[in-house]
């Protein structure tokens, strides 16, 4: 069976700058620190549209403005952090804007960007389009992929 898939990329250059930290990590990783980060979708059909594609990018304009709300100079806090209500106070203060999350990391930013996506995608398309994968990256060295 021929499957078709075409890839949206919100590049490190549209600046979606996001902190985090993981407090669980032994590692440096445990502080507060950020990235640009960088979404790739893939998506996938069976059947190409009536213009013989497998998405319209034009139609993603929702996919673009979720990745705002959620990572556009925010601070990505997992609701079990330890110091939560630090981050709740530095919010209520306005020196942060906060996105409470159930964990954090790429991983977790990928499956959070998979739900959201398929979610759309199954709505604008129905059954003949789906999200294949969601990778995000932190920069060139590291990135974390969630599939289908």
């Amino acid at each position: 069976m021929t499957r078709f898939f075409s890839s949206k990329k919100y590049g490190h250059e549209r600046g979606l700058s996001a902190a985090f930290r993981q407090w669980r990590a032994d590692s440096h990783c445990r502080f507060m620190h950020g990235y640009s980060l960088e979404f790739e979708f893939v998506f996938g059909a069976v059947e190409l549209d009536e213009n013989n594609w497998v998405v319209d990018f034009g139609s993603l304009k929702d996919l673009e403005a979720w990745l705002r709300i959620n990572f556009d100079h925010k601070t990505l806090v997992a609701f079990d952090d330890p110091m939560f209500s630090v981050f709740e106070g530095m919010n209520e203060t306005e020196v942060i804007d906060m996105v409470t999350v159930e964990a954090t990391g790429c991983e977790m930013f990928a499956k959070m960007a998979m739900e959201y996506a398929s979610d759309l995608i199954q709505k604008i398309y129905g059954e003949r389009c789906w999200v294949e994968s969601v990778t995000v990256r932190e920069h060139g060295a590291n990135s974390a992929i969630c599939r289908r």
